[in-house]
């Protein structure tokens, strides 16, 4: 196959989240004679996340947010697929995959990929309602079934499917999380952390990663190790609603807001411990990153198993409640484990090496094979 093969990634929204970083990761490292990324995304989405795509060879087309008019989402998808003679589409919108599928289909796309990377919680009730609506139509569409992890998978597709699901490990570059003491000195200096116990967190402000626990368990640590501090790095919609419970607890001196980085990879040299209290996850790459750092991590067992990666992360039942969660954080003592053997790591989530299994997959789809 002389041509590369052009796919158009639907992403939607852009705000700093873990698809839309996953999906541009794989278009850094993915080789560009074989196979080219041409991105669907909402009006207003990240500037900087475009001028790179665009960068790399990409081309991005904006379309109505589906918020504003879902009527209106589908059909500019169908329009833009239908001018561009696009075969491969590979939608990563979870169960709202329903709607720009729909368009594929109608404009006559060979390849229509449902790409999976969510689960649900019974806490975000009508988002969870909505997800339950519409998940038997997501799959209407779609004649490839992918999934970031085994429980993304039998989450959208059924225990029964999972063996014709395709799993698509997210990827990282890993030599950029191993830790560096270096650069640990160098960022506790800068951000006043020397001497600190340092907890760290990094995810968007919203339902799904659960700050609000995570502000309860904190106000437990630091009143048995005083010397504590909360790294909180990422922006969202609930940013605000945490920053005035922070205050209220009058923790704004302890609580360190960092907002959306682009030296997120370095940062985790400045933690002591990783906490991941979502309520649920399709995978959860940062506590991927966090492990490659070397990182004790405490998650919620809302995150898949999938995720652990060596003796030093350990699952907590969210219903155990904030103090338990602190007493673990104290008690546990766990440090660094500098003899993790990366080796193992590479050989699933390494970026490198994933790119190549999706190139191939992309080439057999296309050549029939």
């Amino acid at each position: 196959m002389n041509e590369e093969i052009r796919v158009l990634q639907i992403i939607g929204d852009v705000c700093g989240g873990g698809v839309e970083t996953v999906i541009r990761n794989y278009y850094r490292h993915i080789d560009k004679s074989k196979v080219q990324f041409d991105f669907v995304v909402h009006k207003g989405a990240l500037e900087a996340y475009m001028e790179e795509i665009e960068r790399l060879g990409g081309r991005v087309y904006k379309v109505t947010p589906y918020q504003k008019n879902i009527f209106k989402f589908t059909y500019e998808i169908y329009r833009i697929i239908k001018l561009g003679n696009y075969q491969v589409i590979h939608s990563n919108m979870n169960v709202l995959s329903v709607f720009p599928l729909f368009g594929a289909w109608l404009a006559g796309a060979k390849i229509r990929i449902l790409h999976n990377h969510t689960t649900d919680t019974s806490v975000e009730k009508l988002r969870t309602f909505l997800k339950h609506i519409l998940k038997p139509f997501a799959k209407l569409f779609a004649n490839q079934y992918w999934a970031c992890s085994k429980s993304a998978a039998e989450w959208m597709y059924g225990n029964s499917s999972t063996n014709n699901v395709q799993i698509i490990n997210n990827a990282i570059e890993i030599e950029k999380f191993v830790f560096n003491i270096e650069k640990r000195l160098d960022l506790r200096k800068k951000l006043m952390l020397d001497g600190y116990f340092v907890m760290g967190h990094i995810g968007r402000f919203m339902m799904q990663k659960n700050h609000n626990f995570l502000i309860d368990v904190f106000s437990e640590v630091i009143k048995k190790r005083k010397n504590s501090k909360l790294l909180l790095i990422g922006d969202g919609p609930l940013k605000e609603e945490i920053m005035k419970k922070v205050s209220k607890l009058g923790l704004r001196k302890d609580v360190i807001f960092l907002g959306a980085r682009d030296d997120i990879a370095d940062l985790y040299n400045v933690m002591d411990i990783f906490i991941f209290p979502s309520f649920y996850e399709g995978l959860g790459m940062v506590a991927i990153e966090a492990q490659c750092n070397f990182l004790p991590v405490i998650a919620s067992d809302k995150v898949p198993e999938e995720v652990k990666l060596s003796c030093d992360i350990d699952f907590c039942n969210l219903e155990m409640g904030a103090i338990y969660w602190a007493e673990k954080i104290l008690n546990d003592g766990k440090e660094r484990n500098t003899c993790l053997d990366i080796t193992s790591i590479k050989n699933k989530f390494d970026v490198s090496l994933e790119c190549q299994k999706l190139e191939k997959i992309y080439i057999q789809l296309v050549s029939g094979e």
